[in-house]
């Protein structure tokens, strides 16, 4: 299981990553001041750190430069709410391994996660290009879907949320999950936005695939299609 340092300052943000990474198979410590976020990263084995660069009392360019100034090689990816590109070529320059600017969705920081590992051998963790259900086949590289063996034109935020129902077949998905994981920490609350998309799926894919639960969310129903 890899382990992921979160370096963020920001409550509301740092549970969001956190409970996403974990529902996602992760182990994830958070830190917040610079010092413990050094020490952390030089006395503990992680896999990844998850570094804002927006951090109280030392920016987090300086503390990239000083975890890679002493030999470091963690994979770090930077998250941050600056998108100037100078701000851009400075932490990538500097030593990080990618940048993702906030606010941002869930599933492109955890697809950033995986490639980053992915490309690391000594902490190569597989990870299934295709997922199958019944007769809906996702391809996670192409970013296709398949029914019964025919292409099936989804829009980004469809496929994503049949990602996360495939993902967690059987499982009750509440909306707050659903809002979390595809639309991430800047959606409205009180948005209607999850009950229409899984209109949109059960239009594309079937009616039957999901399965409302009264009060609590969806469950995706896998028995239908076999």
């Amino acid at each position: 299981m890899n382990r992921i340092l979160l370096a963020e300052d920001e409550p509301r943000i740092a549970a969001f990553v956190k409970k996403g990474l974990e529902a996602n198979g992760f182990t994830v410590e958070v830190a917040s001041h610079p010092k413990t976020i050094l020490d952390m990263a030089f006395s503990e084995q992680f896999d990844l750190m998850l570094l804002d660069l927006g951090l109280p009392s030392k920016d987090g360019l300086t503390i990239l430069e000083e975890l890679r100034g002493q030999g470091m090689n963690l994979s770090i990816i930077i998250l941050t709410a600056r998108d100037d590109i100078k701000d851009k070529v400075a932490g990538l320059e500097g030593g990080a391994d990618d940048y993702v600017t906030k606010p941002f969705r869930f599933e492109e920081l955890l697809a950033r996660i995986r490639l980053r590992l992915r490309n690391n051998l000594n902490n190569f963790t597989p990870v299934p290009m295709k997922l199958q259900s019944g007769n809906i086949v996702l391809d996670l590289r192409s970013r296709q879907v398949y029914l019964d063996h025919q292409l099936i034109e989804l829009s980004n935020t469809e496929f994503m949320l049949l990602e996360i129902f495939i993902s967690h077949k059987g499982q009750v998905m509440t909306r707050q999950q659903l809002l979390d994981h595809v639309w991430g920490y800047s959606y409205d609350p009180g948005s209607n936005i999850v009950d229409v998309y899984i209109g949109y799926l059960r239009k594309k894919l079937g009616k039957n695939i999901i399965a409302t639960v009264r009060g609590i969310g969806y469950r995706w129903i896998d028995s239908e299609l076999i």
